[in-house]
């Protein structure tokens, strides 16, 4: 079942916050509700919400902060008050979380108010949830934080909270058409999340624009002296099209060439760089990784819950349990040793663009694709920004990857903003 959407929505169907900020506090609410209202029954973005008398009460308090009573939702991996945590597993989980994450509780008090809890792949793994793609709903909308994606992609909300272990924000920003931003790791608290592996997961956002992303990191990540400015003259910019697993189609490299070219009408030097060799070796540092402390961290439920589990999940806890310990260290130095070595694999580029993925989104919802273009990054631990460019010939969304130096994730995002400003019509 194909949604008509045109290039115009790929910033979203949510007003601007320069409009929003015109009118009255509780519109952005209303917006929320009303289309989790018209379009949630088809797209199942949503695994609970908040009743409509607390959210209207939040608003009061929200409208007078920086956000300005915005709405956002919360990945069902991360706590929110009032409502259980139930990190899409197939059990009747009914207690509530009696706190926020910090997180949360950073955006709520910068005046953001959470609606609920969206659908997650089982544990943050790859075992897809119900959610279906709001440009198509044929089609998957990714995972793991297919839930975020999707409800920003649909106009639910403006902004919602996400988390990445390989690919889970990227990949799903880029088949819904949004925004997505993984800042670098360790930068925003992950307490009361449920770790998929310590190494590696990053909470991050789905946003409707650079402009919403770009908020949410004014009230979540820490102000420091990083790089300035989102002028693209002069601007050095690394281009790789090496995947892990799968090449980039036809679509995809369109895309990196579409954007190739307006920077370089815009004055920026653009360079293909080989870094295969490293990507490669970082890829293998992931999958180590990863099932390593994966297993490890699920090992509580599978003592105590494992019927709630699927078989694909068991069997990738069982491979996470046969990585031996030599490996896993091996790995974990490889990652030591790379994430400083931003020079030398960027060819001293101030910007690194890459595929987002190898193509758009994949029919059927039995998976939700692999993150061939997303995992070597999030070893690195990088901010990673997915930017939307252009409809593919399918009729489906397809952007870039931007990827920026460790810690530079304010300049990341003022780069996006200037690059999205040009590429409206």
């Amino acid at each position: 079942m194909k949604v008509e959407r045109d290039l115009e929505l790929l910033a979203g169907y949510f007003p601007g916050r320069e409009e929003l900020s015109k009118s009255a506090p509780d519109t952005a609410l209303r917006i929320s509700m009303d289309a989790i209202e018209r379009r949630e029954a088809d797209v199942r973005a949503w695994a609970g919400l908040r009743s409509r008398q607390d959210l209207e009460a939040d608003v009061a308090d929200a409208a007078a902060q920086a956000l300005r009573a915005l709405p956002f939702g919360v990945k069902d991996v991360i706590d929110l008050r009032g409502l259980p945590t139930q990190c899409g597993a197939a059990g009747d989980i009914k207690q509530a979380a009696p706190y926020d994450a910090a997180c949360v509780e950073q955006l709520r008090c910068a005046g953001g108010i959470p609606i609920g809890k969206t659908v997650t792949a089982e544990y943050a793994f790859r075992q897809p949830g119900p959610t279906r793609n709001p440009w198509n709903l044929d089609h998957t909308p990714g995972g793991s934080s297919s839930g975020s994606a999707a409800a920003v992609a649909a106009g639910m909300v403006p902004l919602a909270l996400s988390t990445q272990t390989g690919g889970s924000i990227i990949r799903p920003a880029s088949y819904c058409g949004v925004v997505g931003f993984k800042p670098s790791f360790g930068l925003v608290s992950r307490d009361g999340l449920k770790l998929t592996s310590e190494s590696l997961d990053t909470i991050g956002w789905h946003a409707a624009s650079v402009d919403y992303a770009r908020a949410a990191a004014q009230a979540l990540l820490p102000h420091g002296p990083g790089k300035k400015g989102g002028d693209p003259r002069q601007l050095k910019v690394a281009i790789t099209l090496h995947g892990a697993e799968l090449p980039p189609d036809a679509q995809a490299v369109a895309s990196i060439q579409h954007l190739r070219q307006l920077l370089e009408r815009e004055g920026a030097h653009c360079e293909d760089v080989a870094m295969g060799k490293e990507l490669d070796l970082l890829a293998q540092a992931h999958a180590a990784i990863m099932r390593y402390e994966f297993a490890r961290n699920l090992a509580p439920v599978l003592r105590h819950d494992r019927q709630v589990l699927s078989p694909s999940l068991l069997s990738n806890v069982a491979e996470g349990f046969a990585v031996p310990d030599s490996l896993y260290l091996e790995m974990r130095a490889v990652q030591r040793e790379l994430r400083s070595a931003w020079h030398q694999l960027s060819n001293g580029a101030d910007l690194i663009l890459t595929p987002s993925a190898s193509g758009t989104a994949p029919a059927g919802h039995a998976h939700t694709g692999t993150p061939s273009f997303n995992k070597m990054w999030s070893v690195l631990g990088w901010p990673c920004l997915h930017l939307p460019v252009r409809l593919a010939a399918d009729g489906l969304p397809m952007g870039v990857q931007m990827i920026a130096d460790w810690h530079d994730d304010f300049r990341l995002l003022e780069l996006a903003a200037t690059i999205e400003s040009k590429l409206k019509p």
